[in-house]
């Protein structure tokens, strides 16, 4: 499954809100800045992530956003669930009750269940606050020769 631009960005945008936060609001604009993403995108962005709950935002010319929860509280599955919905990598594992009219000859089910059970492991098991961790150790890294 390929994730679109919009859950890339919202994991960007997430994780500049976690790094840079320090429980205040954050202007689109400086995201923008920092993450090269137009401003324009990031409200749409912010839209989604917003009705969901994972955002706290004030208007005005001190407003902007911030994370609703602390960064260990979300996942980086969360907020892909939120962009792109169920990640299924077939149909028939979307909802609870496989209804496929083929599941008792399948001979390829498990291998998707495999697959979808793997991603789904992987992604709720990265929190907020490790990816803006990773983000912090990448950028400390001093090449000096």
């Amino acid at each position: 499954m390929k994730y679109s631009t919009k859950s890339r960005y919202a994991l960007r945008l997430m994780v500049d809100l976690t790094l840079h936060g320090n429980g205040d609001y954050i202007a689109l604009k400086d995201i923008s800045e920092r993450q090269n993403i137009s401003v324009k995108y990031l409200e749409q962005i912010v839209s989604v992530l917003g009705k969901a709950g994972m955002l706290k935002s004030v208007r005005g010319p001190q407003g902007g956003y911030k994370l609703a929860k602390d960064p260990s509280e979300y996942t980086a599955g969360d907020i892909l669930r939120i962009t792109e919905g169920n990640l299924a990598p077939i149909p028939c594992l979307e909802n609870e009750e496989n209804d496929c009219d083929r599941i008792s000859q399948c001979a390829t089910l498990d291998f998707w269940k495999g697959l979808y059970d793997t991603v789904n492991s992987y992604v709720d098991g990265v929190t907020l606050q490790e990816l803006a961790e990773r983000f912090k150790l990448k950028s400390s890294i001093d090449f000096i020769i």
